[in-house]
């Protein structure tokens, strides 16, 4: 039987917790951040920038960086924009720090939305 004692649980902390979901949730030294998107009828490099933005910010106030990224995944409309969000996610990555990395492409929640990126980080 597990031990659910409150000593035995593992504190979880939710930033910017909303009805449906949290900006982002930290466990156990692992900072996970929802999928992030920008101003949708953007270009894709806007929108890649605009979300670089707040992947820093919801990485600051979890109390980490982009140097500490472990994962990220991101999703394109259209793989035709690949080298464009190349162009400004090469820009942004911290030289030495490049984290493990997928993309693919995928109906994102609606067409005006070009990129989509989600990130793992540790504390």
């Amino acid at each position: 039987m597990a031990d659910n004692t409150a000593a035995a649980r593992t504190e979880i902390t939710r930033i910017e917790c909303g009805d449906r979901m949290s900006m982002a949730v930290v466990a156990n030294g692992t900072v996970y951040l929802a999928g992030q998107v920008g101003a949708p009828g953007e270009s894709v490099a806007a929108q890649t920038r605009a979300v670089l933005v707040e992947v820093d910010r919801l990485l600051a106030a979890a109390g980490t960086d982009k140097t500490r990224i472990l994962y990220a995944q991101i999703w394109l409309a259209d793989m035709a924009d690949f080298a464009e969000m190349n162009g400004v996610w090469d820009a942004w990555v911290a030289k030495g720090h490049a984290p493990a990395r997928a993309t693919g492409e995928a109906k994102l929640a609606t067409p005006d939305y070009k990129v989509e990126i989600i990130v793992t980080a540790a504390l």
